[in-house]
């Protein structure tokens, strides 16, 4: 699994999120179709457009067509706000297969502007038009006001048809802080939504909502692997700078060696994709070296004795 970035430009601005700016340029697309072909090469099975905010980028589809063309699962996360019909079905003859909008809360705030007010509308374009899978994804953690908010976007994606995942976020600070009481109890009621998902298998999260670390294989720069806009492989969208290899160079040696790689970064790690295709390993390949990542990039952990 991959996930390649063609705008780091976003028409929104949350505060927790570190992954956008309101400046760049789209990346050209004949150097985005290289790219998808050389990840295709390197045996990618499913290839994902993030951001920043994918849909910004002027050739969208036929960036989703250049993977198709590959055989590759073409997916996207979004925020929603550019979908029209006339977008979905444009999505629909590209060949999209699965699209993710993450929705923070019922009314927007300083926190976030993805909330289920706003993209109510968009969510009901989705049900009436789109051909491909649609997942939403609400949060409970720091920086939400109210984690009932989770529930309410949960059930209205299940009434639409769309399977509902909640995912754990730190805040504005970047602090990772184990969940409250309320939060919990929201959190076990979503992950009873997911049972029709493959996102079923994060159990990972149990142990993130306590504060409690993880132990785990991490695969990040070989089965998955971030390549941002400038075409550099990293570990991930949180691990900006490792190994930083350009993706024309990177080979299924490096593949090998950063399987077999440990990460300091892992046991307080929340990106979800990653641990999705780690399972494959989870009882084999045990890893040999080590990467250091520096303090200062490692996820904030802020937890008392009392788990407060």
């Amino acid at each position: 699994m991959a996930h390649i970035i063609p705008t780091r430009r976003c028409n929104l601005s949350c505060t927790y999120c570190n992954e956008y700016d309101d400046f760049s340029k789209p990346v050209p697309t004949d150097v985005m179709v290289s790219r998808i072909n050389r990840l295709a090469d390197l045996g990618t099975s499913i290839l994902t457009l993030s951001g920043g905010e994918p849909m910004l980028h002027p050739d969208l589809d036929e960036l989703i067509a250049a993977m198709r063309r590959r055989g590759v699962l073409a997916a996207m996360i979004t925020n929603g706000y550019l979908l029209t019909p006339e977008r979905v079905r444009r999505l629909n003859r590209a060949g999209l297969d699965w699209m993710q909008i993450s929705i923070d809360n019922v009314m927007p705030d300083d926190v976030s502007k993805k909330s289920l007010k706003v993209l109510d509308k968009k969510l009901q374009i989705l049900a009436e038009h789109a051909e491909f899978d649609v997942n939403i994804n609400s949060v409970v953690g720091g920086g939400t006001h109210n984690p009932d908010d989770a529930l309410v976007v949960g059930k209205r994606a299940t009434e639409l048809g769309f399977s509902a995942t909640v995912g754990i976020i730190h805040d504005g600070d970047g602090q990772l802080r184990p969940l409250g009481q309320r939060e919990r109890e929201v959190y076990h009621q979503m992950k009873a939504m997911e049972n029709r998902h493959f996102a079923r298998l994060n159990f990972f999260q149990e142990a993130i909502a306590q504060g409690l670390p993880n132990q785990w294989r991490c695969r990040a720069g070989a089965r998955y692997m971030y390549i941002c806009e400038d075409g550099l492989v990293h570990y991930c969208s949180q691990q900006r700078g490792y190994p930083a290899k350009p993706l024309d160079e990177y080979t299924r040696e490096d593949i090998r060696r950063e399987y077999l790689t440990e990460k300091s970064c892992a046991p307080y790690c929340t990106v979800s994709c990653v641990h999705y295709v780690s399972y494959f390993d989870f009882f084999r390949g045990k890893q040999t070296s080590r990467t250091e990542v520096p303090e200062h990039q490692q996820p904030l952990v802020n937890i008392t004795k009392s788990g407060k």
